[in-house]
């Protein structure tokens, strides 16, 4: 096949049903040939041996905060750390951005810089607030991958919280759209009760803050957040789990006929609210890091699939909004987008061929098809876009700081040994990511969702 411009010999290459070591060719961006061995040359060789092919990460949770807050990371920056982690795509959340993506303005206006600065493919979140009800119409037009609505307060004042009859609304609206609404499920009057007590007792160190979210409080919105969707016929996504309770409330009301789904992220299967206290702010995040026994039940609901998808959650600050001896005050969010497949790899739970399969759903396949990406996304197939990270699994290195590429270089992950090193990342065939260097431009284009 002499029209191809690139073939990657001899890798691992994962699929859904399974490992099998293959030579890829790409020709225009597409995958054009998956075979043991592809006769010819092509204008470009890799020689994969020794690596696992992989679709590109999709990570559908991120905070990149532009436009309006481009100190706090920015979609250059972002992008980058998505593409050294072997990610091909990012879906963008409609906050921390100033002004939110709540219209079909703010939405040309992120579409507008993400096109001239992303690394990377991406989608983008609009929100569902009190008062933009109406523009849901207008965002769905423009291209949004869904509406994320907050069910306690954000610690944005320009992104409120819905109470139960907003949110009611807007999945009535959202469904008929065909869109899914996300939420972030916490209890506003228990947390925000449990909150005042403690700072008016003067109780705002650490353990306070992980006190003040309960389990309970996620359970509780969770609940109300699947019978709304029950009602309405929404399809629901509920983000960032952090327990395994709130897994297993979906599974069942999944069973039981309701569309709703979850993620969950790689800080709540890494770490535990041990962590928080040894680490400090940069390890803050809500809902909050749980004990370790509730790590390890979550790795079971997610390696049961009962949590369908696994995003970063990266959402980033200056680092003087993570200092003060109020931890209620420290900003709550956690760097790590580019560590999301490499945690993973490295908590061991996919050590098998067969379970790497497994691990490309979580990141990429069921991401795609929860979101009803086109079929070119999401999945290593002749037709589908040559969206690639070659991985090696069995090479070890330390997270260092001067290795990030956030705009802010601080992570929970530095000083920790991972395995799984991402020697190269594609988008539609070319490098963006080589062997520790960002070697690509801005190319990412807006993903819209097949409807």
């Amino acid at each position: 096949m002499n029209s191809l411009d690139l073939i990657i010999r001899d890798g691992l290459v994962v699929t859904e049903t399974e490992v099998t070591r293959a030579d890829v060719g790409v020709a225009g961006g597409k995958i054009a040939a998956i075979a043991p061995h592809i006769a010819g040359a092509a204008r470009q060789t890799i020689d994969a041996a020794g690596l696992h092919v992989f679709p590109g990460v999709i990570d559908a949770h991120v905070h990149f905060n532009e436009p309006g807050r481009t100190d706090w990371e920015g979609i250059e920056t972002g992008s980058r750390a998505v593409a050294a982690g072997g990610g091909t795509m990012f879906f963008d959340m409609p906050l921390n951005a100033h002004p939110p993506t709540l219209d079909a303005k703010s939405f040309r206006a992120k579409q507008a810089v993400a096109e001239q600065k992303s690394l990377v493919d991406f989608a983008l979140w609009g929100g569902l607030v009190p008062q933009n009800l109406d523009e849901l119409e207008d965002l769905a037009r423009c291209g949004v991958i869904g509406f994320k609505a907050f069910m306690c307060n954000s610690g944005i004042d320009d992104f409120a919280c819905v109470g139960d009859g907003v949110l009611r609304e807007g999945m009535k609206r959202a469904a008929a759209l065909h869109l899914p609404v996300a939420v972030h499920a916490e209890s506003e009057s228990l947390t925000s009760r449990l909150t005042a007590e403690a700072t008016a007792a003067n109780r705002t160190g650490i353990r306070d803050y992980l006190d003040s979210r309960p389990i309970e409080a996620e359970l509780d919105a969770i609940r109300r957040a699947i019978d709304l969707a029950g009602e309405t016929g929404c399809s629901l996504h509920v983000v960032h789990v952090s327990c395994a309770a709130g897994a297993r409330l979906i599974a069942t009301a999944r069973k039981a006929g309701v569309n709703v789904t979850c993620e969950t992220c790689p800080h709540y299967l890494a770490l535990a609210d041990e962590d928080v206290e040894k680490l400090g702010p940069v390890a803050k995040c809500a809902p909050p890091l749980r004990p370790s026994r509730e790590r390890e039940e979550l790795w079971k609901e997610l390696l049961a699939e009962n949590i369908l998808t696994v995003g970063s959650d990266h959402s980033p600050s200056p680092p003087e909004m993570k200092q003060s001896a109020n931890f209620f005050k420290v900003w709550g969010g956690i760097s790590g987008a580019q560590h999301l497949m490499p945690l993973l790899i490295t908590l061991g739970h996919f050590e098998r061929q067969a379970d790497l399969s497994l691990l490309l759903r979580f990141c990429s396949a069921n991401v795609a098809r929860r979101f009803k990406l086109p079929p070119a996304k999401g999945r290593i197939a002749v037709g589908s876009d040559a969206d690639l990270a070659l991985v090696n699994l069995e090479e070890s290195y330390t997270v260092r700081a001067e290795d990030l590429h956030y705009r802010h270089r601080q992570s929970p992950y530095v000083g920790r040994r991972l395995r799984g090193s991402v020697r190269r990342t594609l988008v539609r065939g070319q490098a963006v990511f080589q062997d520790g260097r960002i070697v690509g431009t801005p190319q990412g284009r807006l993903v819209r969702p097949s409807r």
